[in-house]
């Protein structure tokens, strides 16, 4: 039994802290607003993110960030990329010895470009991290409380470090492999969001399963091309955290980015769909880093500039689709690699 701390309560943080607590840990889930951590506690239930759910009774609770984060040898981050460096500068005057951080968000910061391990090891002094472990994969919250079988993967540059992460939430409905390329695996994770976007709008819009298809597997070459450029190896792509994250992302009714872009579709405005989600939607955010990082890197990314019209320069859907359907010929092999 490991002592473990989950920092966020929302829908994914909370089915976290499910699975640990099924495996027996002694697990304590930190939520923001008080009357959360105290439903959690008293009433086993999260309502607001995960109604229906009973949670298991031997999950803790608290609103104290400090408890949190001394009761926990593993600390696991579940708050929004944003909120990221500010939660993580907080830890960090509250460690007293060494912590195995794991995270579970998908993004990427803009401006500073930076993947989330990048911001956790920038935030924490180098004396209170043992190692930085990303958990991500194809996995809605939303079946995972249900015990719904799910598959996702520990990548770390410390590969001790992911397969000790592996042991922690491995059970019989949740299945754990390991990876050392750590680029890869948060590239994908937060770029596949971008692409869920892009889906969304095709939907919204009425076009059918031959643009969907199409929109995943030119995104999966997208991705690709950038996370290769970067420095990750290209067969994570063709992994959980690419292409199936891709897959449940742009097809699930669960997915908030595919929510998002299907109002975008339907002709809300993006002020309007991020008002109404009444969650974060990372892919917004992080379409404007995808877009920084193709110019930075010289990569060749059309469905994400296209999307990047859309939200940042007012174009609207249904014309952003005429653009790539009316970009010049190009032979198929040579552009999933970059050959242009």
């Amino acid at each position: 039994m490991k002592k473990v701390s989950v920092i966020g309560a929302g829908s994914w943080g909370t089915a976290v802290a499910f699975v640990l607590a099924e495996n027996g840990h002694d697990c304590l889930l930190w939520a923001r607003r008080e009357d959360l951590s105290t439903e959690i506690l008293n009433e086993h239930t999260n309502h607001g993110y995960l109604p229906g759910i009973q949670l298991p009774k031997n999950l803790a609770a608290t609103s104290e960030l400090e408890v949190a984060v001394k009761h926990g040898e593993i600390l696991v981050i579940a708050v929004p990329t944003k909120a990221i460096r500010g939660v993580c500068a907080e830890i960090n005057t509250m460690i007293e010895v060494p912590k195995l951080i794991v995270h579970v968000s998908k993004g990427i910061e803009p401006d500073s470009l930076k993947r989330i391990s990048e911001m956790i090891t920038e935030e924490l002094t180098a004396s209170n991290l043992k190692a930085v472990v990303a958990l991500s994969g194809p996995s809605h919250a939303e079946e995972v409380v249900l015990r719904h079988p799910t598959t996702v993967t520990a990548a770390s540059d410390d590969i001790q470090a992911a397969k000790e992460v592996q042991d922690l939430f491995m059970n019989k409905y949740f299945r754990v492999y390991t990876n050392n390329d750590l680029i890869g695996v948060e590239i994908g994770a937060a770029l596949k969001n971008v692409i869920a976007l892009a889906a969304g709008i095709s939907d919204g819009l009425g076009y059918g399963d031959n643009a969907k298809a199409a929109l995943i597997t030119r995104g999966l070459a997208e991705i690709s091309r950038l996370g290769v450029k970067m420095g990750a190896h290209p067969l994570t792509f063709s992994g959980l955290t690419g292409l199936g994250d891709l897959i449940v992302t742009c097809t699930s009714v669960h997915s908030r980015n595919w929510k998002a872009g299907n109002m975008l579709g339907k002709g809300n405005s993006l002020e309007d769909v991020v008002s109404g989600m009444g969650m974060v939607i990372e892919g917004v955010r992080t379409a404007k880093a995808a877009h920084q990082l193709a110019i930075k890197f010289d990569v060749s990314m059309p469905l994400t500039e296209a999307l990047y019209t859309v939200l940042f320069e007012d174009v609207p859907p249904k014309v952003m689709v005429e653009q790539l359907m009316n970009r010049m010929k190009k032979q198929e092999v040579d552009d999933l690699f970059g050959n242009e």
